[in-house]
């Protein structure tokens, strides 16, 4: 099957997901360093459950966490992207922005460059005004992420979805608007 990016950044492809990414991901969603900060493992059948969710979820609204590649190599690391959220908080409904990308990949700014397009994409190509980003109070480098793509953090809760892991439920929440976006990449 043709992968067609539907946005790339300087060095990042994003697009829909395929069958072929399985594997991958399942790897990625097993690993105990990736998934640090969030409540266990997936299985085999639950990633290829939430890369159906993540087609279904592109195929409604026109975005998702899209399968990200390294232009040069072609190489799936992972996801960025954007999703909508409906959980109870005084923050959503809402989309979110969100990264997971495997190990291999961490250390070389893919996830600020990614998460900045995407950021782009929202407000230039799909018109959306606000954007929010949710993380465990102990995942500073997404909290890092959020900061560097000039988010602010807009408070503390705990995430109605965690109730059942207490270790993971304090949760972090951070917004951009569209004009703060605007403002802040307009060239000095």
């Amino acid at each position: 099957m043709k992968k067609e990016y539907i946005f790339k950044s300087e060095r990042l492809g994003f697009r829909d997901w395929t069958k072929e990414d399985h594997a991958e991901i399942v790897d990625m969603n097993a690993d105990l360093e990736v998934m640090e900060h969030f409540p266990k493992l997936l299985t085999e059948n639950e990633s290829v459950e939430l890369i159906g969710r993540l087609q279904k979820h592109y195929k409604r609204y026109g975005f998702t966490y899209f399968a990200t590649e390294v232009l040069e190599t072609k190489e799936l690391i992972g996801f960025i992207g954007l999703v909508w959220q409906n959980y109870q908080s005084d923050f959503t409904p809402a989309v979110d922005i969100g990264w997971r990308l495997k190990k291999s990949s961490w250390g070389k700014g893919y996830a600020t460059e990614g998460a900045s397009r995407c950021l782009d994409f929202a407000f230039t190509e799909l018109g959306l005004d606000k954007i929010i980003s949710t993380c465990t109070e102990k995942n500073s480098k997404s909290e890092s992420v959020m900061k560097k793509i000039g988010m602010k953090k807009i408070g503390e809760f705990n995430h109605p979805k965690l109730t059942d892991y207490p270790e993971h439920g304090k949760c972090i929440c951070y917004e951009i608007n569209k004009s703060t976006w605007q403002q802040n990449s307009e060239p000095s």
